[in-house]
């Protein structure tokens, strides 16, 4: 009798466990999986959710497979499409304050952004940006790398005068800057760029950093990337979930997923601060490639430009407004610690050999 009700009683389990099959969900990415440190970023959180949850599992689609990279935030809200693996720097348009949460111009680097946004209010303000806006969206920070390179240039910007009159590729708040020094702008998505920047459409872009930009051949047009990436000091990037989608999950599939996420924001730093060096090496000495930096005079310049542009997006919209003044009220407290703490630039062993 003991072993017959042992066995009845593993029949009921594995019955009700068969019952309770994985949640699937659906997700479109902002950056195609071939993309190093971008797209293999959304790869490897797929396959970090999938390998540790017996609760839910994703399926990673490509930009466009299920709908453009530009439309995942309404995808998302309104259900077609179950999550997105993106940037809010895409939603400029439709909400001011999204670039506060993806990318800020002479603003906080990766450990600054990650404490402010994951210890202080960041995180809350970045929920309430979906919410007061009508987006029916869970949003969770999933990955996140260092600068970027400040763009690519057909010709050499011997001064700021050269960027008057410019059509360039700009992301986010940095857009906004480059378009009081006289450039105009467009957001597109990464494989819209090349096309765009070989019929002559553009004449300059900034993507990402120097080993995607050259997976995706821009050497090839533009011969002359500026550094640093003053309008992009760190990149967050956001997992969206459908709220719905979200809610009916329990607690232990929520954790699972904000936990993959959060090792996600590991390997994609560090993804990032280990691939690039060769590819600069490569760009220079294999694809002629000139490496130029923005004198302090163009730097100071572009800061300039950016806090008329966030002085101006504070008057006008309350909710821009209420992020900027936290984050220079938290920016203020760090300083604290970062001015006493970090070695300054260059004063370190790698900058000095």
């Amino acid at each position: 009798m003991h072993f017959k009700a042992l066995a009845a009683a593993s029949v009921i389990a594995l019955s009700a466990g068969a019952v309770k099959a994985q949640e699937a969900f659906e997700m479109t990415t902002a950056f195609g999986k071939n993309l190093p440190i971008l797209g293999t970023a959304a790869v490897r959180f797929t396959e970090k959710i999938n390998s540790i949850s017996t609760e839910v599992e994703f399926e990673h689609f490509d930009p466009g497979e299920l709908v453009p990279a530009l439309e995942a935030l309404d995808a998302v809200s309104n259900g077609s499409v179950d999550a997105a693996y993106t940037t809010a720097g895409y939603w400029q348009g439709k909400m001011n304050a999204a670039g506060l949460f993806a990318a800020v111009p002479f603003g906080p680097e990766p450990g600054e952004m990650l404490a402010w946004m994951l210890y202080d209010d960041g995180m809350r303000l970045f929920q309430q940006m979906y919410d007061d806006n009508g987006f029916n969206v869970k949003v969770l920070l999933c990955g996140t790398y260092a600068p970027e390179t400040s763009g690519w240039f057909k010709e050499e910007i011997t001064s700021l005068d050269d960027l008057e009159g410019l059509n360039m590729r700009f992301f986010g708040l940095g857009a906004e800057v480059m378009q009081k020094l006289g450039v105009s702008t467009s957001l597109l998505a990464g494989g819209d760029i090349f096309p765009a920047l070989e019929r002559g459409a553009i004449d300059a872009t900034e993507f990402s950093m120097p080993i995607v930009d050259a997976n995706l051949g821009f050497y090839n047009i533009a011969k002359f990337n500026y550094f640093p990436g003053w309008h992009q000091p760190a990149t967050m990037f956001e997992l969206l979930i459908n709220k719905d989608r979200w809610e009916e999950l329990d607690e232990i599939a929520q954790n699972q997923i904000e936990i993959a996420c959060l090792a996600n924001v590991t390997s994609n730093f560090a993804e990032g601060e280990a691939l690039n060096f060769p590819a600069m090496v490569e760009n220079v000495e294999e694809r002629g490639v000139t490496i130029k930096r923005w004198s302090e005079e163009q730097l100071n310049a572009f800061e300039s430009a950016w806090l008329e542009v966030a002085g101006e997006l504070a008057a006008e919209d309350p909710f821009f407004a209420e992020v900027w003044a936290d984050l220079q009220e938290f920016r203020a407290g760090y300083a604290t610690w970062f001015n006493n703490i970090y070695l300054p630039r260059p004063y370190n062993s790698v900058a000095n050999q």
